[in-house]
């Protein structure tokens, strides 16, 4: 889709459920936010995956430069509000990972995690990035494509078809926008504001990487207080594309840690839905006859499943509570049309799912349930 932001239209992918928590993927220098596709693939079952083409990148307008890390920030900012995000996981590699450091400085409430992928607080000297901009602007991009793509993969991932995808994406870029790119990059020097970041954060780096060494990568895991480091072996400045899976794998750790105890989410998440004086009342009237079933419930339900970030706390109240209708649990049924205020979900909301309930489990089943809820939401209105 295209979006209007601030002074240009913005080319943005996005793919997963559209409740999920929202992961925000930047691409580097050259290279658009197909450098992403097979992350995406993945977490686009668990989260909301929104890849926009960088100023001057893909299919996004093109400005003149000089760029600025400012810049770019500002352009994420536009972008989220246009999609009415107000927090979101925030991933970058090289210059992106550059941006997503600059945004963090002006917005750190908006970031719920960092991932910076191959990239750095500062990337020096800037002379050498100011010879390319006008390099590129004399000669055009080809006059660095060679050596470009030699310090984006190893030498035996040189001929490898991915890459002639890379080589496409970086001969297709505009050339202001390239030049535009390697000047924000010769201006930025990120490393007094990074330092201040106090957001969970996971850097991860190429072991041959070059433009942005595993010393960068080490740099940044001391400047951010608490941040993971993952070094990808054999794999050089573009490893999305180079170790996919490598990758996919890194991310998906950290953003989805195994639960080691399921039982304390599950309480977390039974509270916020079903209330914490309910779950109080609940927790009082346990007995030695159920107190391994309560337990049971807790971690398997509440624990394993609501806990997923897959899909948001309102769609799991309306599965629910049509699931309940349709098989005639009539006392849970009660209890999850009390808790849907604590979701969000509407009387609105409640009747569209009954509806579904009247064509996939029958009328008889959805009139009962029309009445039991006319009942509670005149109780809890």
């Amino acid at each position: 889709m295209f979006i209007t932001c601030r002074d240009i239209t913005i080319h943005v992918i996005i793919e997963g459920p559209p409740h999920a928590a929202p992961l925000v993927l930047l691409h580097s220098l050259g290279t658009s936010a197909h450098v992403w596709d097979e992350q995406a693939a993945a977490l686009s079952r668990n989260f909301r995956v929104i890849r926009p083409d960088l100023r001057g990148h893909g299919l996004t307008s093109c400005t003149p430069g000089p760029g600025s890390m400012a810049q770019y920030a500002a352009d994420l900012a536009a972008l989220l509000d246009a999609l009415k995000i107000e927090k979101a996981h925030i991933a970058g590699i090289s210059i992106g990972g550059m941006i997503a450091q600059a945004f963090a400085a002006t917005a750190p409430a908006r970031i719920a995690s960092l991932i910076l992928c191959d990239t750095a607080m500062a990337i020096p000297p800037p002379e050498n990035w100011l010879t390319r901009a006008a390099t590129v602007r004399a000669q055009g991009i080809g006059a660095v494509e060679d050596a470009v793509i030699a310090n984006w993969v190893t030498p035996g991932f040189i001929n490898n078809a991915v890459t002639a995808g890379l080589r496409a994406m970086l001969t297709r870029t505009p050339v202001e926008g390239y030049a535009a790119g390697c000047e924000a990059i010769a201006a930025a020097d990120l490393s007094a504001s990074t330092a201040e970041l106090k957001i969970p954060s996971l850097i991860i780096v190429g072991d041959q990487d070059k433009p942005t060494p595993v010393a960068a990568a080490r740099a940044l895991h001391t400047a951010i207080t608490g941040s993971s480091l993952v070094i990808i072996e054999n794999a050089a400045h573009i490893p999305p594309v180079e170790k996919p899976a490598e990758i996919t794998a890194a991310i998906t750790h950290f953003l989805l840690p195994p639960v080691t105890d399921y039982y304390e989410s599950g309480m977390e998440i039974r509270k916020q839905v079903l209330g914490e004086s309910h779950v109080a009342r609940a927790s009082q009237n346990i007995t030695d006859l159920d107190l391994d079933f309560q337990a049971f419930i807790t971690r398997t339900a509440w624990g394993g499943v609501w806990a997923r970030p897959g899909l948001d706390l309102l769609t799991r109240s309306l599965l629910t509570i049509a699931l309940l209708a349709g098989l005639g649990h009539e006392e849970e049924l009660k209890l999850h049309l009390r808790a849907a205020k604590n979701t969000g979900a509407t009387p609105a909301d409640i009747a569209e799912a009954l509806l579904h309930v009247a064509v996939y489990a029958g009328i008889p089943a959805a009139n009962s349930a029309f009445r039991i809820a006319k009942d509670i939401l005149k109780e809890t209105s």
